[in-house]
């Protein structure tokens, strides 16, 4: 796979895709810009290089249709600013006009087409799109990690009908970081998965217990392999259909010879309601009318000395609900244990994400990823989409 370094772009047209699906407030304000941000590097680079820079991004599920509130307008106003440069807004991302807008734009102009999801054929792959977006420009770039798991025409599509393409700075580093702590990583490596459901990180969990040396389970999921060993959990979300694949899953990783963890006490409440009543318990003594909703203090301790030694940590999945402060303590634990380590640290996006920058600790964090989909499609050992259309 080229890296945008590898290609010669001066002077000519370069198609970023990037994912500038940032969270706006009720008046349309960006609440929070590091998805911007974190492409700067590789648009500054085409600049540089005295490329005309075309970027296309979605934002949002508009089902196809051209909705207002989900124009890229102040992505285009918050990027200008970033750059000090004007960025224009395309009215669409493909027909006459916005060709002509690509026709016209000169080295060193930028260039943001509308929402690529105001068109059904984007999530749909459809081969035309692909080519009326490809034939904009001279080169593709792929600076979006969020979307490289999902087979849409501006992902795999364009790299068929440009006479380049190659990675973006942001593509590349997070591969990089992936190959480090999953393929080649310092050992001991040692896994945290959380998050709502098993079955959402089924692959990631059988594929991980043949690379880690140890394995962490904590959030709801926690609850299924609890029960799966025996234990009542009381009214906790459970998935029933797995617990026979937990039970196969915590054999594996004892025949396997990988440490598994799983929570020893919990925080437990009759409802999931900020103003619950709450109290710690042993996961052995669960109450049958409460639900566990969190990692207790004694589930935190025995984590901390499980990564204590560790070289290389891997993060995908909230320990608990941490949406709600009284069932946010073992998280916001995690993150603390995880600042405080001498490891790698690389961090999966999605909730995670959001917890880690919810702590204001990011920066004291070796890598936070910005794709939670993408993530877990690499942790499940599988090839993401958009890397393969550019290899290919």
């Amino acid at each position: 796979m080229k890296n945008i370094k590898d290609i010669d772009i001066n002077g000519k047209k370069v198609l970023i895709r990037v994912d500038f699906n940032v969270p706006l407030d009720d008046q349309g304000n960006i609440t929070d810009d590091i998805r911007i941000r974190s492409v700067l590097p590789t648009l500054n680079h085409a600049l540089d290089e005295n490329a005309a820079v075309i970027i296309c991004s979605h934002m949002g599920r508009p089902k196809g249709q051209a909705k207002p509130e989900f124009s890229l307008a102040p992505a285009a106003k918050r990027l200008s600013r970033l750059i000090d440069k004007e960025v224009k807004l395309a009215p669409d991302c493909v027909g006459p006009e916005v060709e002509k807008m690509a026709a016209e734009l000169a080295p060193g102009e930028v260039l943001l087409l509308e929402n690529l999801r105001f068109h059904e054929e984007e999530q749909a792959n459809d081969e035309e799109f692909g080519r009326r977006l490809g034939a904009l420009a001279d080169v593709y770039i792929n600076d979006a990690f969020a979307v490289a798991h999902r087979a849409h025409a501006s992902v795999v599509g364009i790299p068929r009908y440009v006479k380049e393409a190659g990675a973006g700075f942001l593509l590349q580093k997070e591969l990089d970081y992936f190959h480090r702590s999953v393929e080649e990583p310092s050992r001991p490596l040692v896994a945290i998965i959380g998050g709502a459901k098993v079955s959402s990180k089924l692959g990631a969990l059988t594929n991980l217990l043949d690379r880690v040396d140890k394995m962490i389970i904590g959030g709801a999921m926690a609850n299924t392999f609890l029960k799966s060993q025996g234990l009542d959990v009381g009214r906790s979300k459970v998935e029933e259909d797995l617990l026979d694949t937990a039970r196969d899953l915590v054999a594996k990783a004892r025949a396997q010879g990988v440490k598994f963890y799983l929570p020893v006490d919990c925080v437990v409440a009759p409802e999931l309601a900020a103003d619950a009543e709450t109290r710690v318990v042993t996961c052995q003594e669960i109450p049958a009318d409460m639900m566990a909703l969190d990692i207790g203090p004694a589930s935190t301790m025995l984590f901390n000395e499980a990564l204590d030694d560790a070289k290389t940590i891997i993060w995908n999945g909230p320990m608990g609900v941490f949406e709600v402060d009284a069932f946010a303590r073992g998280t916001m634990d995690m993150v603390q244990t995880l600042v405080r380590s001498q490891a790698l640290t690389i961090v999966g996006g999605g909730d995670t994400d959001v917890a880690v920058h919810r702590a204001g600790e990011v920066d004291n964090i070796s890598y936070v990823s910005t794709g939670g989909g993408a993530f877990l499609m690499l942790m499940e050992g599988k090839k993401l989409p958009g890397v393969q259309a550019l290899e290919e």
